[in-house]
């Protein structure tokens, strides 16, 4: 198979920048011409291996970190932004907005927060008309937005808290206990923390209350053992490493203290995550184990969830896992939980494709189904997916119900368990799925909600198909 040529024009550009060099200065050093690195800086040619070998041996550059997996990610963003009716321009050509992307990231990210901003606009002038003018919340992404983004454009991988994380997980498994006794001990132990389970955190549905004067740590009695040790391990996480997360929340530099109170979360989060199940032992698990998902979560003492996001997250330089795509959808098709190592980007708005196994899942509950899919743009892979139904007390207490879906590309299907009886190698056995109609272009979906923006209709009243209209 012939490698895929590497165009970094605009990481290589920030890598000069950074280093305060010019073109010449530069290329100099990367033993390469400086109309050779011009070119290399627009796109022009791609990056070889000797240039990679340059940068790594004279500017400490992780050749991993160099893929071009983000663009990938923000040019799906990007077209599914200038498909929106928002925008109301004329349509620019894929090939344009590759360009854009690849050679002018930092364009791209103001475009996708302007279009932010546009959305938000348009919802609140639907829903509050004249106190719109008012309001002074426009101009700025929702903080929730705003970490979702964060977390996005960092591969969902933070290394010094995975780091961290490893470390008290190798702690936690020299007890020889289980994981929510070991982590109940290090926080009593190290901390003078108490962990208590019982009544005072199931007050309005909590699942975990602590008290910073009286030291005690109050968990659910109700949530699974796996759930108490997440939320010890969060717990700990704040504890011990705010000064990181502070520092990294800085560097994010967010635009509101709401963003910095919800990142901190998603970082504590993070690290109970990197705790209970190890970066190491995790991934020669999953290896091993061939990603099947129950034998992990039994093996780590955790939920298929807590795996199944973890396996996402693999992205260690030297030390990746298999490159997964991960989500968790409520019933009505919203992604409450989203993120991508793979090409395979989610909508950012709206719902998820309907031909998607993630909603069949529903009608399964509790059991993994697989799907063999191929996206618009030619790739294919393996999806699974399987509806998780928590409940949360007594007959009156609400039900919590979702779907969770993990997948990658099909070159990686011979590492998983779930691919073993399947046939890849006939076109009939995928099926077509998209990122959402509006951006979709497939001209025969018998799902389709809404006509693709970019295509120009044909409407006939003496022809009518699955949808009233054809594209042009």
């Amino acid at each position: 198979m012939r490698a895929r040529k590497l165009f970094i024009g605009g990481k290589i550009r920030a890598i000069r920048t950074t280093e305060g060099l010019t073109q010449a200065a530069f290329a100099s050093k990367l033993g390469i011409s400086t109309s050779y690195l011009n070119q290399i800086e627009n796109n022009q040619r791609h990056v070889s291996a000797s240039v990679l070998l340059a940068l790594a041996e004279n500017f400490a550059v992780d050749i991993a970190s160099l893929s071009d997996q983000d663009t990938a990610r923000m040019l799906a963003d990007v077209s599914e932004a200038l498909a929106d009716p928002l925008v109301g321009a004329a349509q620019p050509s894929a090939a344009d907005v590759k360009l854009v992307v690849q050679n002018a990231p930092t364009f791209a990210r103001a475009f996708l927060t302007m279009h932010q901003a546009m959305r938000r606009a348009g919802e609140q002038l639907a829903e509050l008309d004249e106190t719109l003018e008012r309001s002074g919340a426009l101009n700025e992404p929702t903080p929730y937005e705003e970490v979702r983004d964060f977390f996005h454009y960092v591969d969902n991988y933070i290394h010094e808290l995975d780091l961290a994380g490893e470390r008290l997980g190798a702690q936690i498994e020299k007890s020889r206990g289980s994981p929510l006794r070991g982590l109940a001990d290090h926080i009593e132990r190290q901390h003078r923390v108490r962990v208590t389970i019982g009544s005072d955190a199931e007050e309005n549905g909590r699942l975990r209350r602590f008290e910073p004067v009286s030291r005690v740590l109050w968990l659910n009695g109700r949530m699974a053992g796996s759930t108490q040790a997440f939320q010890i391990a969060h717990q700990i996480g704040l504890i011990e490493h705010e000064a990181m997360m502070t520092e990294i929340i800085e560097k994010a530099a967010f635009r509101s203290e709401d963003a910095k109170a919800i990142c901190r979360i998603g970082l504590a989060n993070y690290f109970a995550g990197a705790a209970i199940l190890p970066y190491q032992r995790f991934v020669e698990a999953a290896g091993a184990l061939r990603h099947d998902l129950t034998l992990l979560a039994d093996r780590f003492g955790t939920s298929i969830e807590q795996v199944a996001h973890r396996l996402s997250t693999l992205q260690r330089p030297g030390l990746k896992g298999v490159p997964f795509f991960f989500a968790r959808v409520d019933q009505a098709g919203n992604i409450t939980k989203r993120h991508s190592a793979t090409k395979l980007q989610f909508a950012r708005f709206g719902s998820a494709c309907p031909l998607w196994n993630a909603h069949r899942a529903f009608e399964t509950p509790n059991r993994i189904i697989r799907q063999l899919a191929e996206t618009p743009d030619g790739s294919r892979y393996l999806c699974l997916a399987l509806a998780v139904t928590k409940a949360s007390g007594g007959w009156r207490d609400p039900v919590q119900t979702y779907a969770l879906a993990l997948g990658c590309e099909i070159s990686h299907a011979s590492a998983l368990v779930y691919g073993d009886d399947l046939d890849p190698s006939q076109a009939a056995s995928f099926e077509p799925i998209g990122i959402s109609c509006r951006i979709c272009e497939r001209p025969n979906c018998h799902q389709r909600a809404v006509p693709p923006l970019k295509r120009r209709l044909h409407v006939d009243a003496n022809q009518r198909g699955t949808v009233p209209y054809t594209l042009d």
